[in-house]
């Protein structure tokens, strides 16, 4: 039997993990403004992203690591395709493949839009919190680093 206390608890965390999913919606929406990425997808940001950290790769391995099917990757990598942000080449190991990778003006934007939203995000922190929050700000990042693992 649950205690008086441990309904309380549990209530209060699921208040916080809903007032956090909502903060982190609105930062998220937030800093795409800021960085201009424009009309950019939020399927065409993760591809981007994934293509940027673990550098070219196939349709099919882009669907695998975001979690979809094959034929939704194609679409939004031939958008991609479309806007030069991603250059394709055939695959040495099997030609019916094709490797993609960010274009060298897709890497330059990616680079300023970051930049962009890391000025404004270091901008409200220090305009708008005292050197004690930003201390506290400090520690509730490590405590989110431990929930995002």
């Amino acid at each position: 039997m649950h205690s008086n206390n441990d309904e309380q608890k549990h209530e209060q965390v699921l208040q916080l993990a809903s007032e956090l999913r909502i903060l982190v919606g609105k930062l998220r929406r937030r800093l795409r403004e800021e960085g201009h990425m424009g009309d950019i997808s939020m399927s065409q940001a993760s591809v981007l992203g994934w293509l940027e950290r673990d550098g070219p790769a196939t349709v099919s391995s882009l669907a695998r690591a975001d979690g979809m099917r094959p034929q939704s990757m194609s679409a939004i990598v031939l958008a991609l395709s479309e806007a030069q942000m991603v250059t394709g080449s055939p695959d040495p190991q099997d030609g019916r493949q094709t490797i993609w990778s960010l274009t060298d003006t897709c890497r330059a934007w990616i680079r300023e839009s970051r930049a962009a939203r890391e000025d404004w995000l270091a901008h409200n922190i220090e305009s708008r919190l005292t050197a004690d929050e930003i201390t506290e700000l400090n520690r509730a990042i490590e405590l989110l680093k431990r929930l995002a693992q």
